[in-house]
């Protein structure tokens, strides 16, 4: 082996650790501890409490199919709740059809949700939370309806709905 293919190899074994770590740490960016929130729950618990498809989107930050949510033709007055802890989220006044197979909102109730920036899958989005217990609800993005511009794309089964 020559020092060239070995220099060449060192580089990308380098650059295949940098990369791995990139991919450890791109749920937030960088390495943070998570924030806390005022309902924590082991996994177990929250598995429990949650069944395995809300369990794997609102703890691991799953993504159902599109189109698959009852939510989507919810076209009642009432407010739609974390399936997690039950905080009030959206109102269906906010609700509108993006077209995307998911329930979209325009706004969210006040001190609902927080957002932070997820980095994962290799493209940058801003991800939603319940600000409760910290429950994966979806993704945020700038190309919906007035007045915010704002498209809560949320998974239907990160939430609840109860009629007003």
């Amino acid at each position: 082996m020559t020092n060239e293919t070995s220099s060449r190899r060192s580089f990308l074994a380098l650059g295949a650790g940098c990369l791995a770590t990139a991919l450890i740490f791109s749920r937030t960016g960088k390495a943070s501890a998570e924030p806390q929130f005022e309902i924590r729950k082991a996994p177990a618990q929250w598995r429990q409490s949650l069944g395995d498809q809300r369990y794997h989107i609102l703890r691991e930050a799953g993504t159902e199919r599109p189109y698959s949510s009852p939510l989507n033709s919810e076209h009642r007055r009432g407010i739609f709740s974390c399936a997690g802890c039950a905080l009030q989220l959206f109102s269906s006044s906010t609700k509108f059809d993006s077209g995307t197979g998911w329930p979209s909102f325009y706004r969210p109730l006040p001190k609902a949700v927080v957002t932070r920036e997820d980095n994962s899958l290799l493209m940058h989005r801003t991800e939603v939370l319940c600000r409760r217990c910290g429950g994966h609800l979806g993704h945020v993005f700038d190309d919906g309806p007035k007045p915010t511009g704002l498209r809560y794309c949320m998974n239907g089964l990160a939430l609840t709905f109860r009629a007003a």
